[in-house]
């Protein structure tokens, strides 16, 4: 990006495995998925980012779709990241998409980035059968190819938007994980702290107090978002675990990310009740 200032939602969770030590290349094992929590297709949830007392920009999530290819589930997702005009030295527009299997690991992630005089692309192949990403990066219009390479994939990685809803799984158990992800062409790694407790959680778009279940780690890189550091978020205590709130540190300081709009059919914050 022209700016080094750049927004991120949620946390780099990225993948359910057991890991060796960050420059090892030799396979992690791999567990099968299992949870009481699913996505909804037509899910969008819309977030407030704020810096200070300045609100900066809005995030949108989105489950576009559902399907069945050769028997397995994939789910796709895209996220848009938008900031507000008029906000000095931030004006960022960004469109990340990925395509999840069933246990929430990335088979296939786009970014596109769009700047004053053009859009840029990458996009990360994740083929777990030949155990290669292949990766591709360049200017969408007109045409360009920058990158054309590949990098090797001993286990099943996360990118940038698929490793929010494999979080979101996740919530509502007290564990620790190391997981893996693959940002800016790196493998990369994160220690992500889950809890069971009820607390609640109050935002500005209800009138009540919300339950809600809690994240923290750390991460020692920067993400595509730009993300760094420790970061804490909170997620309703319910099968859908809507992210409803996080703070978070980035490039230009700490950051907060609140619920603003919801549309997801049957589906209201629950309510914290105090025992």
């Amino acid at each position: 990006m022209k700016s080094g200032i750049k927004i991120l939602f949620f946390l780099p969770l990225l993948v359910f495995i057991i890991l060796p030590r960050p420059d090892s290349e030799e396979g992690p094992i791999s567990l099968s998925f299992r949870s009481d929590k699913s996505l909804m297709v037509g899910e969008e949830l819309t977030y407030v980012v704020s810096y200070t007392f300045i609100k900066l920009g809005e995030l949108k999530f989105i489950v576009k779709d559902k399907k069945t290819v050769k028997g397995q589930t994939y789910y796709s997702a895209v996220g848009y990241i938008d900031s507000y005009s008029g906000i000095p030295f931030v004006d960022l527009h960004q469109i990340y998409e990925s395509s999840i299997n069933k246990n929430y690991y990335s088979t296939f992630f786009r970014g596109l980035v769009r700047y004053d005089e053009y859009q840029s692309f990458t996009d990360y192949y994740f083929d777990y059968a030949d155990s290669v990403i292949k990766i591709k990066k360049g200017r969408v219009k007109p045409y360009q190819l920058w990158t054309d390479s590949t990098a090797s994939a001993p286990v099943e990685y996360q990118d940038g938007l698929s490793i929010l809803y494999y979080t979101r799984m996740n919530t509502g158990d007290n564990k620790t994980k190391v997981v893996a992800g693959f940002v800016n062409e790196k493998k990369v790694y994160t220690t992500i702290n889950f809890y069971d407790k009820i607390v609640p959680v109050s935002i500005d778009a209800e009138d009540y107090d919300i339950a809600c279940t809690k994240v923290d780690g750390e991460t020692n890189f920067v993400s595509v978002f730009g993300l760094t550091g420790y970061f804490e978020g909170w997620f309703s205590a319910d099968n859908a675990a809507v992210p409803v709130a996080a703070k978070m540190h980035v490039i230009i300081g700490n950051i907060k990310l609140e619920l603003k709009e919801w549309k997801r059919p049957g589906w209201t914050p629950p309510k914290y009740e105090q025992n």
